[in-house]
Formats: C-alpha cells, structure tokens, sequence
C-alpha cells in the first residue's frame, strides 16, 4: 500500500492540490483501516487536525457554508450522489415476462398447433371389404389456426400487462426513491452551527455530527467520539461491531450503520468515490455485463493507480479482492433470478404437471390410434403390405399426431397467467387509490396473503411527540409540569445540568416554523421531551451545554438494548468525577442507593422505599400510558482513586436518584379505526413495545385492540388479545 501512495504523482503526503489533498488521495487513504490509518495520517498530516488544515475546514467551525466554496468542492471532489441503475428498457420488461413456465409452454403449444393447422395432406382412401376413409370438413380445416393464434395472443396480453405494470411502477418509484432521497438529511456543522442538509448536498471537507442510529451518507475520519460503535458488516462482511477512537481506528464508510455512540468525522469522500459508491459502481458494472470479467480484477482503474483491488505486497490485501487464483480455474458464476412468489411456484408446478398430463395422454392417444390403426387394417382386413401404400400410411400417422397435438394444445390452461394477471393488475390498481405504491404484481399476493402486522409503537401508533406531563422530584409526585420556585434549588440544578449534557448534543427543541406552532423537536424524541422539561421549568439547557461543550465530555456510556440507559461523565477542576444517568425507571431505581427529598439533601433508598416509589409513582405513570424516565446522578471522589471506567456494572451502581419524568406520547388518532379495518379482515394486529408493560396495556386501552408487549429489559413478557 506504501508503494500505491508514493508511485501515484507526488505520493499520499505530495498535497500538490488546490485543498492539499486530491481526490485520489483521499480515496487512498480510506483503503487503510485500524493503526495503519492513524500511523498514514499522523505520518502525512500530523493528525486529523492537519488533515482539517488540508481540507481548509475547521473541526469545530467546519465550512463556512459559502455556495462558491461548496460549487468548488463538489467540482473538485464531486457530488455525493451514486448515479441510479440503467433501468430495463419496455423490451426487456417483455422478454422477462415470458420468462414465466405456464407462458412458454402456451407459447411451444401454439407455435405446434399453428404449423400443424397449416398443413392439409390430400384426401386418401382405402378401398376394401370395410372401406376406412378419411374425410375432412373444409370449413374446419380453415378455422385451425384460430386455436393456436388466440393462445399467442393470450400469451401477448399477459406479458404486455405484466411488463405495462413493472414499468409503471418502476417509474413511479423512482420518483419516490428521487424524492426520498432529496429529503434524507444529516447534520453537520457549518459556520459553527449545527445544521441539518440534504445528503446530496455534503461535499468533502464538512464536519458531520454522527449518533446512534445513523447510516453514514459518506467516507469520514473521526474527529471526536463517545463510544463509538460501528456495525461494517456492509462493507467488510464481518459481523462484529468495530470501536472507532482516535487511537485505534479513526475510518467511518459509508453505507455502515452507527450502533452505539456518537461523535464528528470530516467527510473524505462522496459519491461514486466513497467506499459504498466503488462497490455499487462496480455491482452495477458486473449487472450489465452479465458477470464481471476476473481477468480485469486488479488492472488499472483511472481514478485508483496500480489497481484499487490489488493483492498488496507491502500490507494486507483490501476489500473486494477476488476469491480466485491465477492458479485456479476460472468458474462462471451461474446468474441470479428473482425468487418466485409463492403464487406463482404454484402456477408453474401445475403449469408443468398439466403439461406432463397432457403429454402422457396425447402420446398415449397416438399410440393407441396407431394400434388401432394397424390391427384394423392388417389383421382384421388382411390389407397386405405395400411399399406403394406408404403415403396413405403416413398421411394417417400424421393426422393421428395432429389429433395427439390438440390434445396436448386443448389440456394447456391458456386462460389461466391472463386471469390470475388480470386479477393481480385490478388489486394493484385498487392499493394504489390507498396510495399504496406496488412495484410488482407478485407484491399483492403477499399483502393478500398477510395474517399477522406487528407494528412498532413510537411513532407508528402513536404521534412521536413526547413531552414531559407528570415528574417526581423531591419525594413529591406532581401530576403537572412544577413551577421551579416548588424545587430546591441544588436539585434544580442537577436536574437541567444533568438533562443538558447526558442528551444527545443533536437533540435540541427549535422555534417553530409558523407563528402559533408547537416548537419543532429535532433528534432523539424521547431527549426532545426531556429538554423541553428544562424549558418548561424556565431554565435554559443551551447555556450548560455552551459551557460545557461536547468536546469536554470525559465518557460517554450511550444508549442501547443491552444497557437500557445513557451515563455521561464529568471530570471537575480537583480532578473528581461526575456522572449522570438516565435510562427506563424500573431499571435505574434498582441501581439507585440514594434519593434526593425535599430539603435538597440525599437520603438512604431502601428497597421499601424503592418498591414504594415504583407502586405509587412509576404504575401509576405507566397506567396512564406514559413513559416512565429515571434521572439520577453519581460521584467520584479524588479519595477513591481512578475508576475502571470498562467496569460499567460497578460504575453503574450506588446511584443518586434526581427525578422521575411521565412522558406522554399521544395515539394517533386515526390508529383505532385502521386497527379495526385490519381486523374485520382476519389480520390480526399486535404491537411491539419495549417500555413498561403497564404502559403499553395503557396504549392497548387506547387502540382498544391487539397488543404484543415486551417488558422494560427488552425480553418477551405477555401476550395479551382482545379481540
């Protein structure tokens, strides 16, 4: 890989380039994972702050955001967009329709029957003591063809039906897919303002803000990060989440997925130069062609020098390295056809034991005519064999044949692909009046066949707009938000201290876009709530976190399925710690040794007191269909020495409890009447859930039908039907 660096122009570190860096540098670069891409920046730029330098962007201010800068950029690095797929033509939207079994045996059947209706063997007779003779109505005669001419007209409706409906649904989503793709956004910093724009519109040298849950638009290296947790499996294949710290692996890909953690990469690469991009580039190359040329594996690519996928001599090989030798035989690889529905497995399963039928009966027809054919004439008759009767002999194998052919023509169900087409274009066009959007007819079939929808409750059936209605906080349980007069004053503090830096710096409550709007909640909702709540008490969270900011956190312990809780430390100017947490009420209040009362002070939490808070307060929050949050907070003194920071089960122990939030995330109102309809249908539906299962019978109440719950630990707990 050294070598690839200094042979191309000036090298990896030559920065003959208007930025410093050029395109093909920077994709070189993003080839190099682990230790080896920290040693290669540190080695060419210093570290990732000269890589800034380089890209004349600042880590905390990133760009300036001016439109010839970025017009610059794009042109100089290009566009993060991935040119779509050629799509099939109407022609070869056709000829995959009669790809179709039932299709191509109608097809052989009349191509059979149309020959066969052309051919008129002239009349013959056989005279003897029990004269057979042949006879053929002329007006049958020239009615044949119609048979075999109807079938392939059958057969051209059903494939131009089929192919009307892929290529209008094709064109339809890719609108869809065009539009999507306009609104997919992702934050960034620009002018030191966090930003939300569109994917398409991040160029090389921005600074993006990732978090748990993102997928990366583009190829970055890590700035700053919280226990950042990426799953690459799209790239590499491995199924392992990869740890990202600036001392061990600093490389983010695009199109890997974000499962812990959070932090600010500066993007590297866009486009059809990510890593992502190079790959679906090249799928996109091997579909066209059928299969992808091994010989050209590793030759030279005009944006990558020595070849990109190259086994290389000084380091490990890189991604998409062929499997095979140059000692093993080359071995095309068979292509890929769609799976068929299960509709039309059956179809072709009956399409061809229909088929074999109608062949054993038709050649059993032939066999036992001729049969008949021989005993009446030379046995029963004494017809004596004549080389000179040949032809009336054959003329009358043939016509037996024809009759075995129309057996065979009349046993193939010609009607049936047109019917069950017809019938699947009639459902399609009745799901799209419910703005239901089908790609494919077999789709339908699925749908008709569905018995079961588990829906996802946030946001799904209910509004996705939390806010904090009910709190427990200084052993006083209030059914509205508190004036903050009623709060002491050390709790008071702890509590918006504690929400301002242990939420997601991405989450934050913006004015709203009309007069008279309800505030905009951008980020994880559920933070959105909370920092709301901090508002609500005429307190100001933007001022903590402009004095804290999140380049200063010590460590991030962010949320997931496992913890079910989000811990951020502080370490304090005599060199103690601080950390606060929040997470599922059920959960933190057993990890809580202390409360917080009235006077402001920490008393012991027994476990009497533990079960009454959760009776009292937690159920009852949880009856009323709201989401139940703990906060709570720990310290570190100097006197105890550094903690073990990877230790989180004792890191997470002995906790402070603050408070205890209610937060209220309304049904949709239209959930019920749709739960109904799906039911009257014979679908049942249930929802998945992983709050308190008091809430979500609360939430079942609501919908008054089918719910599947879990319990707060993610793990099946109940199964409750009222239907």
């Amino acid at each position: 890989m050294a070598s690839n660096f200094l042979e191309y122009g000036h090298g990896l570190c030559g920065h003959e380039s208007e930025f410093g860096c050029s395109k093909e540098e920077l994709c070189l670069l993003m080839e190099l994972r682990g230790e080896e891409a920290v040693a290669k920046i540190c080695e060419c730029y210093g570290d990732v702050n000269g890589l800034c330098a380089r890209l004349k962007t600042s880590p905390i201010r990133g760009l300036d955001g001016k439109p010839e800068d970025l017009q610059r950029r794009m042109e100089k690095f290009g566009a993060n967009v991935i040119p779509p797929k050629k799509p099939k033509n109407f022609l070869e939207l056709v000829w995959a329709a009669l790809q179709d079994i039932t299709l191509i045996i109608l097809v052989v059947a009349a191509i059979i029957s149309l020959g066969l209706s052309f051919y008129h063997p002239p009349s013959a007779e056989r005279h003897s003591d029990s004269a057979a003779t042949v006879v053929e109505n002329e007006g049958e005669a020239e009615a044949e063809w119609i048979e075999g001419a109807a079938i392939l007209l059958s057969v051209v409706v059903v494939a131009l039906v089929t192919a009307f409906n892929e290529w209008s649904k094709e064109k339809q989503f890719r609108g869809l897919q065009k539009r999507i793709e306009q609104e997919q956004k992702f934050t960034v910093i620009r002018g030191g303002e966090m930003i939300q724009i569109k994917v398409s519109e991040i160029v090389v040298g921005d600074i993006a803000q990732v978090k748990y849950g993102d997928l990366l638009p583009a190829d970055g290296v890590l700035i700053q990060g919280n226990d950042l947790k990426v799953d690459e499996s799209s790239i590499t294949g491995e199924s392992d989440h990869v740890k990202k710290k600036l001392d061990k692996d600093v490389m983010l890909l695009s199109g890997t997925h974000v499962m812990e953690g959070s932090g600010k990469m500066v993007v590297t690469a866009v486009g059809v130069n990510s890593q992502s991009g190079i790959i679906f580039t090249l799928v996109g190359a091997g579909e066209e062609d059928g299969n992808v040329d091994q010989n050209n594996w590793g030759k030279e690519d005009s944006r990558f020098p020595e070849g990109k996928f190259n086994k290389n001599k000084d380091g490990p090989a890189v991604e998409m390295q062929p499997l095979e030798t140059e000692s093993e035989p080359e071995k095309k690889k068979p292509v890929q056809r769609k799976e068929k529905s299960i509709l039309q497995g059956k179809l072709a399963r009956l399409a061809v034991q229909i088929g074999q039928a109608g062949l054993i009966m038709s050649a059993l027809t032939v066999f036992i005519l001729i049969i008949r054919f021989l005993i009446d004439t030379f046995w029963i008759q004494g017809v004596v064999w004549s080389y000179a009767c040949v032809p009336i002999y054959v003329q009358f194998l043939v016509n037996f044949f024809i009759i075995g052919v129309t057996m065979l023509v009349v046993a193939v169900p010609e009607g049936l692909p047109l019917a069950v087409t017809i019938s699947l274009a009639y459902s399609v066009k009745k799901m799209m009046k419910d703005n239901n959007l089908v790609r494919h007819l077999d789709a339908c079939e699925t749908m008709g066949s569905a018995t079961t929808i588990c829906s996802d409750k946030t946001g799904t059936l209910t509004m996705n707009r939390m806010t904090v209605v009910q709190a427990f906080i200084a052993n006083r349980h209030y059914k509205a938000v508190p004036e903050p007069d009623r709060i002491p004053a050390n709790i008071l503090d702890l509590l918006v201290r504690g929400i301002g830096v242990n939420c997601a710096y991405t989450s934050k409550i913006m004015p709203p876009e009309r007069v008279g709007g309800l505030p905009r909640q951008v980020g994880n909702k559920t933070e959105c709530a909370l920092l709301g709540f901090t508002l609500d008490l005429l307190q100001d969270y933007q001022a903590i976190r402009n004095e804290i900011p999140e380049e200063q956190l010590f460590k991030v312990y962010t949320f997931n399925s496992m913890r079910k809780s989000m811990s951020t430390v502080l370490k304090n100017p005599d060199g103690s710690y601080r950390m606060f947490t929040k997470g599922a009420s059920e959960i933190l209040l057993e990890k809580c040794s202390k409360i917080l009362v009235n006077s402001g002070r920490a008393r012991g939490f027994k476990d009497e007191n533990r079960l009454k808070v959760v009776k009292v307060v937690v159920e009852q929050m949880a009856s009323k269909g709201l989401r139940t949050i703990c906060l709570a907070y720990k310290d570190f003194p100097v006197s105890d020495g550094e903690p073990d920071w990877e230790n989180e089960a004792l890191i997470l122990t002995g906790l402070t409890c603050i408070a205890v939030v209610g937060i209220e995330d309304p049904v949709r109102p239209e959930v019920p009447e749709a739960i109904k309809k799906c039911q009257q249908a014979g679908i049942t539906v249930r929802m998945v859930t992983g709050d308190n299962i008091s809430t979500a019978r609360a939430i079942r109440n609501s919908t008054r039908h089918t719910i599947f719950c879990l319990n707060q630990a993610g793990l099946l707990n109940e199964l409750v039907n009222t239907q």
